[in-house]
């Protein structure tokens, strides 16, 4: 199979991964697969049938349970990778069947797999919390072998003021870091030095330049180097260096001399890379309320912290996969690079906001999207095969904004809307939005939308449907009347009828300037230009 790059998917990860990325032909892996750990720790460990998850619409809601699971868990067991089945049976025999082992058997389908897709020379990082991440180890262990284990980081993710009534206050997330093999690529990141750490160990500044320095000892701690011991300076020991490179540093003036005649080698503090990042990453603040890059992703992650993985773990020009990718930070951390990406998403909610970020930080960027609905046939094969999906699909192809924290049934009518702006005395006012992916349509939809509209007194209504309308529902639209716009002097049907293949050739609702769903990314040319100016 052929690997593409700078493309999304949409659909299922596993399925992805095994039919459209190749053996060994990634670089870099990150991932940060959706886990529940908000919910009591005891209630991750209770025995479920998967009903309740299964019964949640959120597009954000994690899905973990058994009920979906089991079948995962007969495949490895039964399947080829049987080291990794003995520690998933252990687990599973030893915890029993919750959300915890729901969660653990299906990572470990897509963990084989992904380290199938890993150059020899790559590496993964896995980013999870402490509820499962010692688990999660057991698991990387089989899937890569304990040889290959690199790190596990912990991110401060978080600042608690309050206290914990039974323990510490929990304000850390875990990386586990594994390489393919012993080849991994691997370029060291530092991070500025401590003004303390300066102030304290650069002690020296030259006056002509006002470059800080510290001196470091020219004397070789290994005695035993004969080919490095001769005489300097009426000195004789075993020396750091040839004696051309000494007379080489002396010349520079890079050497400064004691009233004893040792020299001591002057180090300047700007060539210096900085203090080495550790295990430990307590340097990376989390997405606050006011970040600039803040898009109102509920598990959105800093760029900075994907910009260090991708410096750490891969060169210009390799190719980083997030099969998780949520709101697309490590495929935009990629980009902004100059590495080559593959991001993959189960819900297109999560898809069309990568796109857009994407295209809003990078205008040049040509993005490819596999998996959406292209034709009419496609979009009812998504009708048919996942109603929630459909309806995120055509809200967004139509600009407008999925109604949030809605559960099966609590929608009111009210499946998205386009906020438009009224004029300077009313503001914002909102177009509704009602999507119907059933293969009949009939004139009461048209009713209830009427209803909808007058019940939240909003001016405009668009029924997007995938069956054609009826006679019946194109008259009571027209029935409906028209909004009037002082401000944008014309008016515009209150309720109008879009078909998906209408919308499909790029007709869009008959209403004013609209507001886009997501918050807008900025250009990276944009925060560079705020960066000089800082």
């Amino acid at each position: 199979m052929e690997l593409k790059t700078n493309v999304l998917y949409y659909g299922d990860n596993l399925e992805i991964l095994r039919n459209h990325i190749p053996t060994e032909s990634i670089d870099l892996i990150y991932l940060d697969p959706p886990f529940n750990s908000n919910r009591s720790y005891n209630v991750l460990f209770r025995e479920s049938t998967g009903a309740a998850s299964e019964a949640q619409i959120e597009a954000f809601e994690d899905t973990w349970n058994w009920a979906g699971a089991a079948a995962t868990y007969d495949e490895l067991v039964r399947g080829p990778h049987q080291e990794v089945a003995r520690v998933l049976k252990a687990m599973v025999e030893g915890l029993g069947h919750n959300d915890v082992t729901a969660y653990l058997c299906m990572m470990a389908v897509r963990l084989v797999e992904l380290h199938r897709a890993l150059k020899p020379t790559g590496s993964l990082y896995l980013h999870c919390d402490p509820t499962a991440g010692h688990y999660l180890r057991m698991v990387l262990d089989r899937v890569f072998g304990p040889v290959n284990f690199r790190n596990q980081i912990a991110w401060k993710r978080s600042a608690p003021k309050g206290h914990a009534y039974t323990r510490f206050p929990s304000a850390h997330d875990l990386l586990l870091s594994y390489g393919k093999s012993g080849e991994t690529t691997w370029n060291s990141q530092f991070r500025p030095h401590s003004e303390t750490y300066v102030k304290s160990h650069y002690t020296h500044v030259e006056p002509e330049t006002g470059r800080r320095y510290r001196l470091d000892n020219c004397i070789n701690p290994n005695p035993n180097r004969p080919n490095l011991t001769y005489e300097w300076n009426g000195q004789v020991r075993v020396w750091r260096w040839t004696k051309e490179r000494m007379q080489r540093l002396h010349d520079e003036g890079r050497l400064v001399y004691t009233k004893t005649g040792i020299p001591g080698y002057k180090r300047y503090l700007d060539e210096m890379p900085g203090t080495p990042v550790i295990d430990v990453w307590d340097d990376i603040p989390p997405i606050n309320s006011q970040a600039q890059e803040r898009l109102g992703y509920p598990t959105q992650k800093p760029l900075a912290l994907l910009e260090r993985i991708i410096n750490a773990s891969s060169n210009p020009e390799d190719v980083v996969l997030d099969p998780f990718c949520g709101c697309g930070t490590a495929v935009h951390a990629a980009h902004k690079l100059g590495r080559r990406w593959i991001g993959i998403d189960i819900t297109y909610l999560a898809i069309n906001l990568i796109e857009r970020r994407m295209t809003d930080a990078f205008p040049d960027v040509t993005v490819e999207v596999e998996g959406a609905p292209k034709d009419l046939a496609s979009a009812h094969d998504l009708a048919h095969r996942d109603k929630w999906q459909f309806q995120w699909w055509a809200l967004a192809r139509l600009d407008a904004q999925p109604v949030a924290g809605k559960k099966k049934g609590a929608d009111k009518g009210i499946d998205g809307v386009i906020p438009f702006f009224a004029g300077p005395k009313e503001d914002y006012e909102r177009a509704i939005v009602s999507v119907k992916g059933g293969e009949h349509v009939n004139v009461g939809m048209i009713r209830d939308l009427v209803g909808v509209l007058e019940r939240e007194k909003e001016p405009v209504g668009i029924l997007l449907t995938l069956a054609p309308p009826t006679k019946d529902m194109v008259t009571e639209a027209a029935a409906a009347g028209f909004y009037e716009s002082e401000f944008w002097e014309r008016k515009f049907a209150r309720v109008q009828i879009i078909t998906v293949e209408e919308m499909l050739g790029g007709k869009r609702p008959d209403m004013p300037w609209g507001k886009a769903p997501f918050a807008k990314a900025p250009t990276e040319k944009e925060k560079g230009e705020q960066g000089e100016m800082l």
